[in-house]
């Protein structure tokens, strides 16, 4: 399992020969300018919820690529009524793609789309694939559902949200990486935009304190599990 970081909360995974892209924000970002969403491959789109800074390049890349949108129903039915193929989910509930087995969980957090369109309830997801399982919780405070995931599920790597204002701080995501009971943390949601700049040294000196390890990844750079 490959994962790329795209910047703010856009992922790239390739898994099972498939590639998987979430949350694609780039093309309006500007610690993004050096990708280009014209070069990604996509046979599936996971949202986690609608907010612009989460749905920006949906369009463009399931358009080019005919990929497969996955979501709660509300933002699916948004797709489809465009014309998109799309896979419709809501908490709890989990099917199983090309890719893999995927879960939707809870997230607290808000979501509508640009247009005031209402975007369901937000959430995260659990993928079980080749042996490797993974979390992306998505924009989320902490929240005590988390406790759940590894009751089903042993983690390898977490996904989580580090930038504060909008989601969980630095010292909630250490709590939740005990929630979920996965040491080894991949931070995203951060430095986007000033509401959410953080200090890294001091974010990964805080969790190595724990006993866990942060990574932040340089935009386009990739870890393999």
């Amino acid at each position: 399992m490959k994962i790329t970081f795209y910047g703010h909360a856009s992922l790239g995974i390739e898994v099972a020969g498939k590639h998987i892209l979430v949350d694609p924000y780039i093309s309006a970002n500007p610690k993004a300018a050096h990708i280009d969403i014209n070069a990604l491959q996509a046979d599936f789109i996971l949202l986690t919820h609608a907010h612009g800074d989460h749905i920006l390049d949906v369009e463009a890349i399931a358009t080019r690529t005919n990929a497969v949108i996955i979501s709660n129903a509300e933002i699916t039915t948004y797709y489809a009524a465009k014309g998109f193929k799309s896979h419709p989910m809501n908490h709890g509930g989990s099917w199983n793609f090309d890719f893999g087995k995927l879960k939707y969980v809870n997230a607290i957090h808000s979501s509508s789309f640009p247009d005031g369109t209402y975007g369901g309830n937000p959430g995260g997801f659990v993928i079980e694939s080749e042996h490797k399982n993974i979390y992306i919780a998505g924009d989320t405070a902490l929240t005590m559902d988390m406790k759940l995931i590894p009751m089903r599920t042993k983690l390898d790597l977490a996904i989580l949200p580090i930038g504060d204002n909008f989601t969980m701080d630095v010292e909630d995501a250490i709590i939740a990486s005990d929630f979920v009971d996965c040491d080894k943390i991949l931070g995203y949601h951060y430095d986007t935009f000033g509401y959410i700049e953080i200090n890294h040294e001091d974010a990964i000196r805080k969790f190595f304190n724990k006993g866990k390890d942060l990574m932040l990844l340089e935009i386009g750079e990739s870890i393999e599990l």
